[in-house]
């Protein structure tokens, strides 16, 4: 195993709380299960850079039937990114370890060019991964094997020395599908259990 290539939502920086969820919910002035439903059916054009985030929150918004102007829109950005942009700090501190040990580190994580902008602005964390794929710039989000081909092209090393992780079960799947191996992340420690096991 020469390379670990990481999920960043989930994994790295964690997935929106549901104070965060509420913040957005009010935001937009719907009820929770209509404002996710439309929420999640626009992403992944957004996620894949097809569009920006007034044209994604324009969908999302047409679909709840709420009027939206300029003032709103920059509310609903800033308030999806803020939901985004917690980091799970012990995760973070693995790299250094796996950097040490002489893995090359990958990223590769949906996520849309505003979030993308916001984390290489604040997080110097990543200038440790030798490739970052983000979906928005890539052109293809997870489970997509385009997506795991890029990176696989980009890490210059067989499919079968880089191991996936993700916390979704089905991204891990479309990973090994595709000859990487794999592992669905619930924590820090397991996952260096799992590496110590490859590397045994």
């Amino acid at each position: 195993m020469k390379a670990v290539l990481f999920d960043m939502f989930g994994v790295l920086a964690r997935l929106q709380s549901p104070a965060s969820q509420a913040v957005l919910e009010n935001t937009a002035g719907v009820d929770r299960e209509r404002f996710w439903a439309a929420y999640w059916s626009q992403r992944a054009p957004y996620d894949r850079g097809d569009v920006a985030g007034p044209a994604y929150w324009k969908g999302v918004c047409e679909i709840l039937g709420v009027p939206l102007d300029a003032h709103l829109t920059a509310d609903l950005i800033a308030a999806d990114l803020a939901s985004w942009s917690e980091v799970d700090q012990r995760a973070v501190a693995l790299l250094a370890t796996l950097a040490a040990r002489g893995f090359t580190l990958g990223l590769l994580s949906n996520i849309p060019e505003e979030l993308a902008v916001r984390y290489e602005t604040s997080e110097p964390w990543l200038d440790r991964f030798a490739v970052v794929g983000f979906s928005c710039r890539i052109g293809s989000a997870k489970p997509e094997p385009a997506a795991y081909e890029w990176c696989v092209r980009e890490l210059g090393l067989p499919a079968g020395e880089i191991l996936f992780v993700d916390d979704r079960a089905d991204n891990v799947a479309a990973a090994r599908e595709l000859g990487l191996r794999g592992h669905v992340f619930t924590s820090p420690d397991a996952l260096e259990a799992a590496l110590e096991g490859l590397s045994a």
